[in-house]
């Protein structure tokens, strides 16, 4: 129980049920926040199945994301936000995305005077570069600074993206690391049954891949890599865990592999923890939670070098992590993972134990103190 409790907001376009990093990320921040004694209301855009609104949760209008499906922005609503603060004034904000309802949040809690941070979740300039509109990446980074910078204070989960971000004119950015749940994910959770369904054996090498089956995932290399081992290793089997987009067409293209779908909570651990290998050649994310649940699950992990892989992974002792783009030295790394057991094995363990720290519980009491700091000086 934290000495001083806090009346904290958050404000985030995506939540669960949602499933990806930012929802996942902010649910588990919310429930670590309450652990330790802090009241927490999380504001976002209107679910598509309207329902009951769940305790602690405010909805405001919203639409759906193009090309997104599932997944809404919220309406701008910085009077309705207002209103319901001057009523019941947070001690302080932490706006999660940077759309229409982010930046009219930042906007009352300005007016209001309540200590407000940002956090820095996805970078939407590379993602506009990678969706073929090149031209709108500075239109995008611009963007992400001007709201950015009308917050106290940018939060980002690793220092790669701080010194990226600070000489482009970001200020106010610390370092706020991200949480995996140690209990959750965790090699005891290893199923022989699962991997029989998968039609692998004991003694068989399962080469796992966890993520948003998307264009922007590099999946084509994700299939490279796996073929070149498959060569040597003729009993691995590629198990892909997730959906998207992209997902019918790399069925097509590799009828081999199995597609386990969308898994969460439980049953997703026990996919994890059933794995030998985890394989994952995104070069678009801004962080990449499932780099620590594979490794807090006890996998080596082969990742190129940047976001959660260069900030926890250490190369050569929990896995590989390689030049950003190499794409060779990603195959020679995957071929070397998987066929040597020795080092693979010694590697998963590791890799449990350089993420063992990062329980949501010490994240959560970071992010408190951090805004606890805020409304401080606010109140000085």
């Amino acid at each position: 129980m934290s000495a001083i409790p806090l009346r904290l907001t958050l404000v985030t376009e995506t939540y669960p049920p949602e499933v990806n990093g930012v929802a996942l990320t902010l649910h588990a921040l919310q429930r670590g926040l309450c652990a330790l004694g802090h009241a927490v209301e999380v504001i976002r855009p209107q679910p598509q199945l309207r329902g009951a609104v769940p305790p602690g949760q405010y909805f405001v209008p919203g639409g759906p994301v193009p090309r997104y499906r599932g997944l809404r922005f919220g309406f701008p609503a910085a009077g309705r936000l207002r209103e319901r603060w001057e009523q019941r004034r947070p001690d302080a904000v932490y706006v999660a995305t940077e759309g229409p309802l982010g930046w009219s949040a930042i906007r009352a809690a300005r007016a209001l005077g309540v200590p407000v941070a940002s956090g820095f979740h996805t970078r939407f300039d590379d993602y506009a570069s990678r969706y073929g509109a090149r031209w709108l990446a500075p239109l995008a980074l611009a963007w992400l600074r001007h709201v950015h910078n009308q917050s106290d204070v940018t939060l980002v989960p690793t220092r790669e993206l701080a010194a990226f971000l600070e000489p482009r004119g970001f200020r106010s950015v610390e370092l706020l690391r991200r949480a995996v749940d140690t209990e959750r994910f965790h090699p005891a959770r290893r199923d022989l049954r699962l991997r029989e369904a998968w039609g692998v054996g004991s003694d068989q090498l399962a080469v796992l891949h966890v993520g948003r089956l998307a264009r922007e995932k590099n999946l084509g290399l994700l299939a490279r890599a796996f073929r070149a081992l498959q060569q040597h290793r003729p009993d691995a089997r590629c198990i892909v865990i997730g959906d998207g987009p992209e997902r019918a067409a790399l069925q097509q293209a590799q009828p081999d592999f199995v597609f386990a779908g969308l898994q969460q909570d439980a049953a997703l651990a026990a996919h994890y923890a059933s794995g030998d290998l985890f394989v994952f050649p995104s070069l678009s994310e801004t962080f990449g939670n499932v780099t620590l649940e594979a490794m807090a699950s006890g996998l080596a992990v082969v990742a190129f070098d940047y976001g959660a892989a260069r900030e926890h992974l250490e190369h050569g002792r929990s896995g590989a992590a390689v030049a950003p783009g190499d794409a060779d030295a990603f195959v020679a790394a995957t071929l070397r993972f998987g066929h040597d057991d020795a080092l693979r094995r010694r590697c998963a363990s590791a890799a449990r134990h350089q993420v063992e720290d990062l329980r949501p519980e010490r994240v959560a009491r970071s992010f408190a103190q951090r805004l606890g700091r805020l409304a401080r000086r606010v109140v000085a």
